[in-house]
């Protein structure tokens, strides 16, 4: 069995929409162990409306009112979360973490989800999204990864393509080129499911023994495949 945890370079970059693609091209079961607001319409509501895969989305172990850091959120419930109660769901084959908002968002007034990711033991897939600073967002999210031995096994970039920035990322870091999902004006499950084909290739063989962590590829950046 495998795992990945899914991280974004920050906040609102697409977690959600990639850890679906991850979800329906892998056939992966789902779960979001803090969820902090959208409450009327969940991320795991979104993997059950937009995948093939809603029986294998697993219930949430803090679930929040409140649209913000799950720390301050938490703390408006008079509630504590106790990072030692939180442990991966039963699974086949594989599944999809996804975290809440980026690597250094607090969870407790002393625990970050990069912290949960340690608890976790997965390795990280990072979304990345163009805009202005992404790319410092990035770095910085890789460099700190590192820095806390937490592995990596690529990147995604999401919504509108920016050649130059992409390409300044991935050989400065070094990491995988796992694929690119382009901006949609309408998510529909047709959309997620055919980003999951197109996506497949490169991510199936995430799931081997032998996958080289933190290194780079080949993989070339071709904007009209992905």
């Amino acid at each position: 069995m495998s795992g990945f945890f899914v991280t974004g370079i920050g906040t609102d970059i697409g977690k959600t929409v990639v850890s679906a693609v991850l979800v329906e091209s892998l056939k992966a079961h789902y779960w979001k162990p803090v969820q902090s607001g959208g409450l009327d319409f969940s991320d795991s509501d979104f993997i059950k409306e937009y995948t093939n895969q809603g029986l294998n989305v697993h219930h949430e172990a803090y679930v929040l009112q409140q649209p913000m850091a799950p720390f301050f959120a938490a703390n408006l419930e008079y509630k504590k979360i106790e990072i030692q109660h939180i442990k991966l769901p039963k699974y086949n084959n594989t599944i999809i973490v996804e975290g809440a908002g980026g690597l250094m968002v607090p969870l407790t007034d002393h625990l970050l989800v990069s912290d949960l990711i340690k608890h976790l033991n997965l390795p990280v897939i990072l979304v990345s999204k163009n805009y202005l600073g992404s790319i410092n967002h990035a770095l910085l999210s890789v460099e700190y990864l590192k820095q806390k031995n937490i592995p990596i096994v690529g990147i995604i970039f999401n919504g509108d393509a920016n050649p130059d920035s992409e390409v300044f990322i991935l050989k400065y870091t070094g990491l995988k080129l796992l694929g690119r999902i382009p901006k949609a004006d309408i998510i529909s499950k047709g959309f997620i499911i055919k980003q999951a084909e197109e996506i497949r290739k490169n991510i199936l063989p995430l799931l081997s023994s032998d996958s080289d962590l933190n290194s780079s590829t080949d993989l070339p950046i071709d904007y009209e495949s992905f």
